[in-house]
């Protein structure tokens, strides 16, 4: 990944990513190519030396069936949004501006672990389920299903284990702007709902 010095993530902004509830694209190269598949993940820390992303996919999901050749890389994406130069205070000075856009990502690439076991797998859905409830007011917790239910659809699930080899990291988040052209692009965000974004953009002017 190409990465300007003013764009490498920090550690937390890696670990934003790594932590937050969302879905990576996990790619394999494959005999069939390239396989890539969108996964909701839970990271791990304590596996490896760099941590682990867990997962699951439809056991009818050739991807993990299929021997995969070198590394797999695990997409990660945060806010994203595109940005106006009628935002920035430097269009009044002098017009030299033109339109970006800004993103957090991570590439993290790793080992990739089948695990076909029933205990592993009802564990792992349950602790991504459990993240991405966390903020329910009423959490559904996976004993809220009859217990026949649930075994059923493990049966239908594989699981998948990619052990954190290296992670390249960029967060393109305005640090190239000067403090008044953030301030624009802060406040424009805003104004359009993009309140995510404009905290990325906060977070990183401060790191």
């Amino acid at each position: 990944m190409y990465t300007p010095a003013h764009f490498e993530a920090g550690p937390d902004a890696i670990r934003d990513l790594l932590t937050r509830p969302a879905a990576a694209n996990l790619v394999t190269m494959t005999p069939q190519g390239l396989l890539a598949t969108l996964l909701p993940f839970v990271y791990d820390p304590s596996i490896g030396e760099l941590g682990a992303l867990l997962t699951h996919v439809a056991r009818n999901n050739a991807q993990w069936s299929e021997p995969v050749t070198g590394e797999a890389l695990a997409i990660l994406q945060g806010a994203d949004a595109y940005i106006s130069p009628s935002w920035y205070a430097s269009k009044a000075e002098h017009g030299r501006v033109v339109p970006t856009w800004n993103y957090s990502t991570a590439h993290v690439y790793g080992n990739l672990v089948v695990h076909d076991d029933p205990a592993w797998l009802a564990g792992q859905v349950r602790r991504l389920t459990g993240v991405n409830e966390a903020d329910f007011d009423h959490p559904w917790s996976v004993d809220d299903a009859p217990e026949r239910y649930i075994s059923g659809q493990l049966r239908a699930i594989v699981g998948l284990e990619l052990v954190i080899t290296r992670i390249e990291a960029k967060a393109k988040l305005s640090q190239n702007r000067p403090d008044a052209d953030i301030d624009g692009v802060v406040a424009g965000l805003a104004a359009r709902g993009q309140a995510k974004s404009a905290a990325d953009v906060e977070r990183a002017r401060r790191q």
